[in-house]
């Protein structure tokens, strides 16, 4: 192949890739309205609202298609996402992706189950450990679209679970964006209201 057709793919290659990749700044004016409920910084300050901060792009990505799309239902989201661009998506999650996370505290009284389940799953349950997807300190997996769980709020991480839950039985009343492998509704399925409360508590606490 002649070499000029060579660099010309290449660099058209680059330039795709580039197009791709979100800004942080114009993801930080984007993501002003998401401030309300998600913190300036990614950091929200109740617990039913997730931080996004140091989330990775590409699972932040998804999530955002999906809720536009309607593939996942937040009703306090409805309308807020009417209009944006895959640009406007990937400007907002780079922001994000940027942001230092916060950490909060395990409940010691369930530090000990929640950390068991996150690490070495429940072999009689047939329930993995979560550290296969989302890493051993809880950062995820950023290539794989494997979200950070690191530091969540534990009760945002708990209804997420039960809604999971809820979703292998119910398809129309839970969450069931995990695609066709229903991981995440096969565990939940899995697991009772305890073990979902110890291991959400001892997540918020989990960080490198």
């Amino acid at each position: 192949m002649n070499r000029s057709i060579i660099l010309t793919t290449l660099l058209m290659g680059f330039t795709a890739q580039a197009l791709a990749l979100g800004d942080v700044q114009r993801g930080e004016a984007k993501s002003a309205s998401c401030a309300a409920c998600h913190g300036a910084d990614g950091n929200s300050a109740a617990g039913a609202f997730p931080k996004l901060a140091g989330q990775n792009a590409r699972y932040l990505i998804k999530q955002l298609n999906d809720v536009q799309s309607g593939n996942r239902s937040i009703p306090q989201m409805a309308g807020q996402l009417d209009g944006k661009t895959a640009q406007d998506f990937e400007d907002i999650a780079a922001y994000y992706a940027a942001q230092k996370s916060s950490y909060g505290q395990a409940n010691s009284d369930l530090v000990k189950l929640g950390e068991s389940i996150y690490r070495a799953g429940i072999k009689d349950k047939g329930v993995s450990a979560c550290t296969a997807c989302h890493s051993p300190t809880g950062q995820g997996n950023a290539p794989a679209g494997m979200p950070a769980l690191g530091g969540q709020h534990a009760e945002y991480t708990a209804a997420q679970l039960k809604a999971f839950r809820l979703g292998a039985d119910q398809p129309a009343k839970g969450r069931v964006n995990d695609g066709e492998s229903r991981m995440m509704r096969d565990t939940a399925s899995r697991l009772s209201d305890l073990e979902i409360d110890a291991v959400s508590s001892y997540i918020s606490g989990l960080h490198p």
